[in-house]
């Protein structure tokens, strides 16, 4: 079951950094011992990587992830890796995005909405960064959100 949501999640700042990292659940341990990071949420692969995590740390969000370079997501050990992203959670998404590609930024992934909730999208900067765009436009249940998961990627998603 979902139901509208703010368009900026609670506990969201208007921008959050999302890093990717080698070996995600030993990264999520450091942070909670060296920031005092709270884990908010914890998605994982069928193969046990983390698809996606969300730390409090202060009054602030961590995203991170593990590599996934076949989309993309690569740490910065690797070849070509930034490990960086920036994300940007805004009232209403498409206006911004259209602004930004009308600046000169590339399009990664076009706006759509997405199973988890958002109207997602991203984008490369003029300079190399990426930004993640979204606005949230429904909460999503866990169980929904585990099923779409799986509908999306199949035998990557986690089952449990």
């Amino acid at each position: 079951m979902s139901h509208t949501a703010k368009p900026i999640p609670e506990g969201f700042h208007t921008l959050t950094p999302h890093i990717t990292v080698r070996d995600a659940t030993q990264a999520i341990e450091f942070y909670k011992v060296a920031f005092d990071a709270q884990v908010r949420d914890v998605r994982y692969t069928a193969e046990g990587k983390v698809m996606h995590a969300l730390l409090h740390i202060g009054d602030s969000l961590l995203i991170l992830n593990d590599e996934f370079p076949e989309l993309g997501a690569i740490a910065p050990q690797s070849p070509h890796g930034s490990g960086f992203a920036i994300h940007i959670y805004l009232p209403d998404v498409d206006p911004i995005f259209e602004r930004a590609v009308a600046a000169g930024a590339r399009v990664r992934m076009p706006l759509a909405d997405a199973f988890w909730g958002d109207r997602y999208g991203q984008l490369m900067d003029p300079f190399g960064h990426k930004w993640s765009l979204a606005t949230r436009l429904r909460n999503v249940s866990r169980e929904d959100l585990r099923r779409a998961q799986h509908a999306s990627f199949g035998s990557m998603a986690a089952t449990a």
